[in-house]
């Protein structure tokens, strides 16, 4: 009988063990990565709200918000009480013969919260399959009579081969085979909408477009599309019976502060919205996408197809349970307003920030608990730091930018115990993504540490690097 590790096992490992395990069985590249960061080379013990707590002793303060997951912070008492429920009562999980109670209701509650006619709900696990999955929706709807959807410039829909079809962010660099009839417009650009649009109608006034995907806050990019902009695409793709499909993977569930961000524009509802990331309260893996009633009814709503789109794991239960409590916790705890207060007090902290270093700092932007810091790159790659990279990520046009603001994620942990990460995609940020339920004082510590941390000045921070990438 082969020899397996236990989960007892597993957690009193030492970071040697984990890092040999990784390079031997997933990824070495991945040990180079992150084992050179000093987050790399740390164990967690456990978390709580926004604070990590290590192995050591030490406390972290958590503000990348888990990239979009941990709105409810780490184990929120009350996601944790809702799955316990579940185990101890030894409900079933998931079983094609049965309806769900879970499924029935959750349904129910989105179609409550959410405006206009959105009420067919759908629940896979991961983003990009909530992405393809409107999608698909999207082009049953037309029947396969359409081929074409439009996506923007500077998109993130995910890396499955359906969803990377859509993602326009060059984090997603390699040439995959994609979907076919997609094509792109410039992010909150009305102009190049509707040029993008004219491509495919045809001499007749015939229109190959079934949908259109796009994201009305890009959390990749820290850009939002303009009210007028989001508006006058929805009056068009109603004129020409296009599936209009937002995604709000990231930005659901109060994070720019509103329940969802397209909800920030009173009167707009798309005819799909997707959400994944914190819909899980930071403990389940659950997407969703919901869709306008006629759109879902046209497309599947009849005894042949009514399973025609399906996934094993469609609506499990332990997962749809917590989704519910997750739901409930937003909105009880008033997400969308504690976002808010945390954005007023991010823009006046990050905009002083910026105005103590015009050299380093470009802007900041964003809006809630979802901010950006662009940070000004320097003339070139220390020698140092140059021989310790691949060539590939050498010849990066945005080394440069990655290399200071992974500098400044460096000090921002080593010096003052607070994690973060940066966002690639047309332009690096550090991002700015605490759990929505962090408090004023704790955004206040993030904002003087960063402020500190910048002090350094280009060439400390970068030499700091240096120093981390020898050790690492």
């Amino acid at each position: 009988m082969p020899e397996l590790l236990s989960v007892d096992q597993a957690e009193a490992m030492s970071t040697e063990q984990i890092h040999d395990l990784y390079r031997r069985y997933v990824s070495r590249s991945q040990v180079s990565l992150i084992g050179s960061f000093g987050f790399g080379r740390d164990l967690v013990d456990h978390a709580e709200g926004a604070w990590i707590h290590l192995r050591d002793g030490r406390r972290i303060l958590d503000f990348t918000g888990g990239v979009g997951v941990l709105n409810h912070g780490h184990n929120h008492p009350r996601i944790l009480a809702a799955r316990r429920r579940f185990q101890e009562r030894r409900r079933m999980e998931v079983h094609k013969n049965y309806l769900s109670p879970y499924v029935a209701a959750l349904s129910h509650n989105l179609a409550r919260l959410l405006p206009g006619d959105l009420t067919i709900s759908y629940f896979p696990n991961s983003g990009a399959e909530a992405v393809e999955g409107a999608l698909k929706l999207a082009y049953k709807y037309h029947r396969g009579r359409r081929g074409t959807v439009l996506h923007t410039d500077i998109a993130f829909h995910g890396k499955l081969l359906g969803a990377g079809s859509l993602t326009a962010s060059p984090e997603v660099h390699f040439p995959y085979p994609g979907i076919p009839g997609t094509d792109t417009f410039a992010y909150d650009d009305l102009d190049s909408f509707r040029l993008a649009l004219e491509r495919h109608v045809s001499a007749a006034g015939a229109c190959d477009v079934y949908a259109v995907v796009l994201e009305p806050f890009s959390a990749s990019s820290l850009r939002e599309c303009s009210s007028h902009f989001l508006r006058e695409v929805r009056r068009i793709c109603t004129e020409r019976d296009i599936v209009l499909v937002f995604d709000e993977v990231y930005t659901g569930w109060g994070k720019t502060g509103a329940l969802f961000h397209f909800m920030h524009h009173p009167g707009l509802v798309p005819d799909v919205v997707t959400t994944s990331k914190s819909f899980g309260g930071g403990k389940a893996s659950i997407s969703g996408y919901i869709a306008r009633e006629p759109i879902a009814r046209a497309a599947y709503d009849n005894l042949a197809d009514a399973t025609l789109h399906s996934t094993t794991y469609y609506g499990f239960g332990e997962e749809t349970a917590t989704a519910m409590e997750a739901v409930a916790v937003a909105v009880e705890e008033d997400f969308p307003g504690r976002a808010v207060e945390l954005g007023e007090r991010l823009d006046t902290g990050l905009s002083q920030v910026a105005a103590r270093h015009p050299k380093l700092v470009r802007r900041v932007q964003g809006r809630g608990a979802l901010h950006g810091v662009f940070l000004t790159p320097g003339p070139r790659i220390p020698a140092g730091l140059r021989e310790k990279l691949p060539t590939t990520a050498a010849r990066d046009p945005q080394a440069v930018s990655k290399l200071l603001t992974a500098a400044v994620i460096a000090a921002l942990y080593r010096d003052h115990g607070i994690l973060t990460f940066f966002g690639s995609n047309r332009l690096i940020a550090l991002i700015v993504s605490p759990p929505l339920v962090a408090r004023a004082d704790e955004a206040d510590l993030f904002v003087n540490a960063l402020d500190e941390v910048l002090d350094q000045g280009a060439a400390r921070l970068l030499a700091g690097l240096v120093r981390e990438k020898a050790v690492g």
